[in-house]
């Protein structure tokens, strides 16, 4: 039987340029979609899919992250002497137990197949999932609770599938599909990087979520550097399957990569609508601003 999956990868290394001067000071990950940070609802999401240990590729200047997971003991304090029993019962409940996370640092930008491989010791010799923090992806099954669901059956290497407009195939990472595994889950035969539209295999890519085996560190480990001089994860995903086998599960909700403004503006508008606890004509407000 195969190992269950237990830990899951969380590279939040980044710098996040692209959110200047926001992220001087604020790491990217830790801004705010509605009243939570973005990595939040990842971590939630790998919480539904019974990940027990989170594991943080971090940098320089994301301490905040490691506190946002700690006992803020002032704060809770002072909740709970002001009766506020109702946020201080939140962040008790957002709060990993204690042990249960590790914080380990990617001291140069070398991509995200770096990232992953710093936590080979944390991780050790067992299967695990890698999440990336920018992409919230909502649905009413998590996205990664699909993907161990699909794994308890196959084993082997797993990867979130979403289709793209089948001109945008030079954006992504695009799969070759082989044979259907049950709904939603295909093999995967093939991993092409941004290929030309009429050369793409598929209109199918990889979206962010991969339930991996250990032998990927050791190819992280030998992994040449690839495109923008970075050690890609695809790289040696490619050489991985020339090994074990990979499989797909199609994620069917929407993803919003906060990476983006656009992207992180969308998200806001997503989960917020949602928020009656804000005002229960939330929507309405949300119409009234754009017009």
């Amino acid at each position: 039987m195969s190992k269950r999956i237990r830990k899951a990868v969380f590279p939040v290394a980044g710098l996040g340029t692209r959110f200047l001067p926001a992220t001087k000071a604020v790491p990217k990950e830790m801004m705010t979609v509605v009243d939570r940070p973005a990595l939040q609802y990842v971590v939630d999401e790998a919480k539904a899919a019974g990940i027990e240990h989170f594991i943080f590729v971090t940098g320089r200047g994301k301490e905040v992250i490691e506190n946002h997971f700690d006992l803020a003991f002032e704060l809770e304090a002072t909740l709970a002497a002001r009766n506020k029993t109702a946020a201080l019962e939140e962040l008790r409940a957002e709060r990993p137990a204690a042990g249960t996370t590790s914080f380990t640092r990617q001291q140069e930008p070398l991509g995200l197949g770096h990232a992953v491989w710093c936590a080979r010791d944390i991780v050790g010799d067992e299967p695990f999932a890698v999440l990336l923090p920018d992409m919230l992806m909502k649905h009413t099954t998590p996205c990664l609770k699909s993907m161990v669901d699909a794994y308890q059956v196959s084993g082997g290497n797993i990867v979130s599938l979403e289709e793209c407009d089948p001109a945008q195939t030079s954006s992504y990472g695009i799969v070759a599909l082989g044979k259907t595994l049950a709904p939603d889950v295909h093999e995967v035969t093939d991993m092409v990087e941004k290929p030309k539209p009429a050369d793409a295999p598929s209109n199918f890519f990889i979206s962010g979520r991969y339930i991996l085996q250990p032998r990927i560190f050791e190819l992280l480990g030998n992994q040449e550097k690839g495109a923008g001089g970075e050690i890609q994860l695809t790289d040696s995903m490619l050489r991985l399957a020339k090994e074990q086998p990979f499989s797909g599960v199609r994620f069917r909700g929407t993803t919003f990569d906060t990476g983006t403004k656009l992207g992180f503006l969308k998200a806001n508008i997503a989960y917020g609508s949602e928020r009656t606890d804000i005002d229960p004509n939330i929507v309405n407000e949300l119409k009234s601003v754009l017009g």
